[in-house]
Order: structure tokens, then C-alpha cells, then sequence
């Protein structure tokens, strides 16, 4: 009897957009993105306009009465999460340079983010 042969593990792609507070939408992601790799998917992350500001270092959330959300960005590695893209133009936008940011990422230009997007069998934004 030949053992059951596993499916491949699909490439899911998340794309922040949102800012870190006001909304679900940024901690929903996050919880999609865990529950996935869980399951050993290939999870990659993008943070585009609005959703680069998820990733700056230092956020005091608790007068929003909301989780600060880079103790979970910092747990990623854990779950095997490694591949973190920003939209360069998001961060020029908003006067962002890498360093600002509390967790390693790759830059990628416009042409980058297109073909990034086109390589995954899954995305999910909110």
C-alpha cells in the first residue's frame, strides 16, 4: 500500500493596507496569518499604503485601548513567518525609513509588488 501523498502547502499572501488602530482589520489579518502557518503553509506579508505605519517601532496603544501589535510582529519568526515586504512608495509616503520600523523587512518597488502578488495561489487583504 503506497502512503497517501500530502498537497503541496499553498502560498498564501496577506496585504496590510490598513492602519494598526481603529479597525479589526490589522489584528485579523495577523490571526489568518498564524492560523496558516500552523497548518505549514508558505505565508508571506505585504504592507501596503496605509499598513506600513503597523510596522513602526515604539507604538503606545493602550489610549486606544487596543493591543499594541509589535509583540505579535516580533513572534512572526516563530511561526516560521520570514518573508515581510513593504511598498517603497508607502514608506516614502509617509516619511518612513527602514530603520524605523521593529521588524526586518524587504523593500519592493511597484513592478515587484505585481509580480509578488501574481506568485501566490492564495491573497487575502481587509
Amino acid at each position: 500500500m503506497s502512503p497517501e501523498k500530502q498537497p503541496a502547502p499553498k502560498r498564501f499572501l496577506l496585504i496590510f493596507n490598513s492602519p494598526p488602530y481603529g479597525t479589526s482589520a490589522a489584528r485579523d489579518l495577523l490571526d489568518i496569518a498564524l492560523t496558516c502557518s500552523v497548518f505549514e503553509q508558505n505565508i508571506s506579508l505585504l504592507f501596503l499604503g496605509d499598513g506600513v505605519l503597523q510596522l513602526l517601532s515604539n507604538q503606545h496603544s493602550a489610549p486606544l485601548r487596543q493591543k499594541n501589535l509589535n509583540a505579535l510582529h516580533s513572534s512572526l519568526a516563530m511561526y516560521d513567518i520570514e518573508s515581510i515586504y513593504v511598498d517603497a512608495d508607502a514608506l516614502a509616503y509617509h516619511g518612513i525609513e527602514e530603520e524605523q520600523l521593529h521588524i526586518d523587512v524587504s523593500s519592493l518597488d511597484t513592478d515587484t509588488v505585481k509580480r509578488l502578488i501574481s506568485q501566490h495561489d492564495v491573497v487575502f487583504t481587509l
